[in-house]
């Protein structure tokens, strides 16, 4: 229903690259550049500025992006409200969620929405939590799902998942005998941490903050881009890490890893949707719902 020379052009500002664009729209490069300059032929003007090989969006570009991005939201919301008359969903939602939740919490009831909805495509985009609040901030996405609140004025949050960061080491190691460890001897213990930008870092840090503990204070042996690497890493060494109580199950009971209690020191912590400010609706608040009454089935 959406212009297709309009979501030429919408892809190509999004990705900057005629290539990714044609491979994206499943049509030729050609293909795409015809439909560019006859947008740019219909408004006499350059949508995007070429230089060598980098293309970027020109100020008429950026301007006819904005409104591109408003037209794109109203028929994503006609075709939801329309298809409700005959009892029948579909369209495209685009979802972008932190790391551990892609891996962990996701792809099960990702499989049960699509029974149900099967005229609904979700594309799900994976990154950390500062990544996936950028790309719902970008318009990439029309929701997120993200590990703890960051309290971004433009998103609003929406609880979903009560969670709880624990302590862990491997099951193997000899050099922690305790069950129980004080805040302090986390100084000098040589741990494992989620790297810069990971929701997972960001409640550690407030909570040991809370304790007087800041993490440059922390003997950090290695930050790790995924819990899958720091569950590895920790096979092969005497580190310990935080890690999400929903990554490690398995591992708790095959006795792979174990927890050290952290003495008054809980960390809890909720995953939260995430949709930008304004008016909510359409395949965003379908899924929602659906997750939030399914994630405990």
């Amino acid at each position: 229903m959406f212009n297709f020379r309009l979501k030429v052009f919408y892809t190509v500002a999004k990705r900057l690259n005629f290539t990714k664009a044609s491979e994206e729209l499943l049509i030729s490069q050609p293909a795409v550049t015809k439909h560019i300059k006859e947008l740019e032929n219909r408004f006499n003007i350059a949508l995007f500025d070429r230089k060598g090989n980098k293309v970027m969006l020109s100020s008429a570009g950026e301007v006819l992006l904005r409104h591109t991005e408003k037209i794109l939201e109203i028929y994503r919301q006609i075709e939801f409200d329309l298809n409700q008359f005959n009892e029948t969903l579909q369209g495209t939602l685009h979802v972008g969620s932190s790391t551990s939740i892609t891996q962990y919490i996701l792809p099960p009831l990702l499989a049960k929405f699509h029974k149900i909805h099967q005229d609904i495509k979700v594309e799900l985009l994976s990154g950390n939590s500062e990544q996936i609040e950028q790309a719902l901030l970008n318009k990439d996405i029309e929701l997120g799902i993200v590990e703890g609140k960051s309290k971004k004025r433009e998103i609003h949050y929406t609880p979903f998942l009560r969670d709880e960061i624990v302590l862990v080491c491997s099951g193997k190691t000899s050099l922690m005998k305790k069950e129980e460890i004080l805040p302090e001897e986390l100084k000098s213990i040589p741990l494992l941490l989620r790297e810069p930008g990971s929701g997972t870092l960001e409640v550690i840090a407030n909570v040991l903050k809370q304790k007087g503990i800041r993490l440059s204070d922390l003997t950090v042996e290695m930050q790790l881009g995924s819990t899958e690497a720091i569950k590895s890493y920790l096979q092969h060494s005497d580190c310990m890490a935080f890690v999400s109580l929903h990554t490690i199950f398995k591992e708790l009971q095959t006795g792979e890893l174990r927890i050290i209690e952290i003495k008054k020191t809980p960390i809890p912590r909720h995953f939260y949707f995430i949709t930008r400010q304004g008016p909510e609706g359409g395949l965003p608040t379908l899924l929602i719902q659906f997750l939030i009454r399914n994630h405990r089935l």
